[in-house]
């Protein structure tokens, strides 16, 4: 946890940011320790403090019906599940049997399990499937990120007004303000930025938690 995804973070400020928040408990300590067995890729779960925000965040909004998009290990959907209204859902959208299984353990022993609808399928299929009419609370995006437009664009209209949309990586590692980067990824989150700042749809925020954070509110 000493190893910050905030670009512009020293460790030893992460490491007094994540002690002066809500710290990870057992269940998730030990989450970031099997994922950081998987390597490089590791890199894709979120940070602690992050995880801590959006646990606040789904309290705050009164999440009933959550909707992520890219599970990884579970990580984050561990910390949404977290914030759910007792009678609330998640439905993780992701298409990995072996990392989510991961993820799985980690539920069943916080005891959130019962919360987590793991759809394993192309997540824009799964979206396409969600009816319109039954409103979703709050959402969070971090997949692929050529296909953040398109998840985008079926999830903003099954939010319900004052419903809130999170988007992750959106700063990249600073790539996004960099003129010289222009690999596919880095344009393609770039054009989701610029999009979601103009949707008048929402009230949009970037947030410079973890690798950039938006933070959106359905009008």
């Amino acid at each position: 946890m000493s190893d910050p995804k905030s670009f512009f973070l020293s460790s030893p400020v992460h490491e007094y940011l994540v002690a002066h928040g809500s710290p990870p408990d057992a269940v998730q300590r030990a989450l970031i320790a099997r994922t950081r067995e998987l390597g490089g890729v590791a890199g894709m779960q979120i940070a602690p403090e992050q995880g801590a925000f959006m646990t606040l965040v789904t309290r705050m909004v009164g999440t009933r019906r959550a909707v992520e998009v890219g599970t990884f290990t579970g990580y984050s959907a561990l910390c949404i599940a977290r914030g759910l209204d007792p009678d609330g859902i998640l439905i993780c959208c992701d298409v990995s049997e072996e990392w989510t299984a991961i993820g799985r353990e980690a539920w069943q022993e916080a005891g959130v399990a019962d919360l987590v609808d793991l759809r394993i399928a192309p997540a824009i299929e799964t979206l396409r499937s969600l009816p319109v009419d039954d409103p979703v609370d709050l959402a969070f995006v971090d997949a692929d990120k050529p296909g953040y437009l398109d998840y985008i664009a079926e999830l903003v209209p099954r939010l319900r007004s004052g419903g809130v949309l999170m988007i992750d990586n959106v700063l990249w590692g600073g790539a996004v303000a960099d003129a010289a980067a222009a690999d596919d990824t880095t344009n393609a989150i770039r054009a989701v930025n610029d999009a979601v700042a103009a949707d008048a749809r929402l009230e949009v925020v970037m947030l410079p938690l973890g690798d950039g954070l938006t933070l959106a509110r359905k009008r």
